[in-house]
């Protein structure tokens, strides 16, 4: 059997959540095909070199570990490691910059900026949002009236996202692997993000969803589009996750489950072949 060495951390707190249920799941059912060992992600070091293939999943927001991220990827690179995902997408596991290259090429994206003097490109509301770039779980997340933006924010700094607070009906999340959707998710209501119900795309949905999974070119491996559809019936890009996606996997259809772990363990042997 070829050896994955599975990192997560069992026992990190996520609103809404339950990492670890997740990932006992998912190791219980890729024990099946191969030989896996369990790893926290301050730990990956200790155990990279024994196993054909790093996995990366609820590993919790880097921003926790984020030297051991940094030295990881250039291990990565030194040694030629595979991972999954493989480290060469654009989206989350870069940092959230890749927003305003995505407002720039005006994709349809939440409008965003990094730079309090370039406000004027955003639509004029009431309240903004601001959250940091190497941010995730919401951490960091601000909500920032617009009388006090210029007094909050350095011109200078260049850490933290600015985007108007948008006017929503709902947010979904399209899953796929390697470049084919699996799934979509939605919260009925907005003030409960994580009690989704399954969720069927037409085919603009899908093409939504699609042209961001193009943009990335990963070679392999999970993401999630994460959208919120405006009162207009617009989909906005929130966030493109690349790096470990929480799947929402015990709250699928059995049926729709087991399809998923399939393609994923057909996945996960492209990527050591490659």
């Amino acid at each position: 059997m070829k050896t994955l060495l599975f990192v997560t951390d069992l026992y990190y707190q996520a609103n809404g959540r339950t990492y670890y249920e997740e990932d006992l799941f998912l190791t219980s059912q890729l024990r099946e095909s191969f030989a896996l060992t369990i790893c926290h992600p301050q730990d990956i070091h200790a155990f990279e070199e024994k196993h054909e293939l790093i996995v990366f999943r609820n590993a919790g927001p880097i921003v926790n570990f984020k030297d051991k991220y940094l030295s990881l990827r250039e291990r990565v690179i030194a040694n030629k490691y595979k991972t999954y995902n493989s480290f060469n997408g654009k989206g989350d596991m870069n940092g959230k910059d890749y927003l305003l290259e995505l407002t720039k090429a005006g994709y349809p994206v939440i409008p965003t900026i990094d730079d309090i003097e370039l406000i004027e490109k955003l639509p004029d509301v009431e309240t903004y949002v601001s959250k940091p770039k190497d941010g995730a779980d919401s951490i960091g997340f601000e909500l920032i009236s617009k009388n006090d933006l210029t007094s909050k924010f350095d011109a200078n700094v260049r850490n933290v996202l600015i985007q108007p607070l948008i006017d929503f009906d709902y947010e979904v999340s399209f899953y796929f692997i390697d470049h084919e959707f699996q799934y979509a998710l939605y919260a009925s209501d907005k003030k409960k993000r994580w009690i989704l119900s399954e969720f069927v795309p037409t085919k603009e949905d899908l093409k939504f969803a699609n042209q961001f999974i193009e943009w990335n070119n990963l070679n392999w491996g999970i993401q999630r589009v994460d959208a919120c559809r405006t009162t207009q019936g617009e989909l906005l890009l929130v966030e493109l996750e690349d790096l470990n996606p929480y799947l929402s996997l015990l709250e699928l259809k059995p049926e729709l489950r087991q399809r998923f772990i399939e393609n994923m363990k057909n996945s996960l042997q492209k990527a050591l072949q490659s």
